[in-house]
């Protein structure tokens, strides 16, 4: 007899995505592919944004379950907004990664999400933090996640590297995100990259037939 297990402890997590983060000289670089699957194999849609503004200069990434990590995001932003407001100054990005790692870890036994959580603040500047399924919290120059990262690590261990300018940075994370979706088949559609820097923030949208190609489709 088939035997079906519900305990996170022991099921395996398919997220289907592909979420990437990265440091440069001055800013941060923030992006994902825009698949969302069911159970890590069946398309739902291809419209996804998984880059969601949590604060003025932070944003998240999310990965796992499409339904609590929205919930967990929603909850982040409002404890953020209140946080900015007794603190009367824009939250730190740690605060908002510290936010995001409290929800997941009190709520660990129902969660199946993880999050990649990226901004710039006058204290630390440019950061990156990976808040894991669980609610284990990691600061990384560097970090990527997702079904799609299986296929990337040696391009983001062999292509990264710290003091990017803006430029440099943008173009590492668009062909990652475009090697990531031409392999994993539940990565895909078009590739949402953000900008985070003291002066502001900037989206790109870059579309699938946009996407740079490393070998025969």
């Amino acid at each position: 007899m088939e035997r079906h297990y519900t305990d996170s402890h022991v099921k395996g997590v398919s997220t289907g995505t592909t979420i990437l983060a990265a440091i440069f000289d001055g800013g941060v670089v923030i992006g994902s592919d825009s698949r969302a699957s069911i159970g890590g194999e069946y398309v739902s849609s291809k419209t996804i944004n998984k880059v969601i503004q949590v604060h003025d200069r932070i944003f998240c990434c999310m990965a796992g379950s499409l339904a609590d990590a929205q919930a967990v995001t929603k909850a982040a932003k409002f404890h953020l907004s209140f946080h900015s407001v007794q603190m009367e100054s824009p939250p730190l990005v740690i605060a908002a990664a510290s936010i995001l790692k409290e929800l997941c870890y009190k709520n660990k036994e129902e969660l199946q999400a993880g999050f990649l959580t990226a901004g710039w603040d006058k204290k630390k500047g440019p950061q990156v933090y990976v808040v894991s399924l669980g609610g284990m919290l990691i600061s990384q120059p560097v970090t990527i996640g997702g079904s799609g990262s299986t296929y990337i690590y040696g391009y983001v261990d062999a292509k990264y590297k710290p003091n990017m300018t803006r430029e440099e940075c943008l173009e590492f994370a668009t062909n990652a995100l475009a090697l990531a979706m031409g392999r994993d088949n539940v990565s895909g559609g078009v590739a949402h990259l953000v900008v985070i820097t003291e002066t502001g923030v900037e989206h790109v949208v870059v579309p699938g037939d946009k996407l740079p190609r490393f070998h025969d489709e």
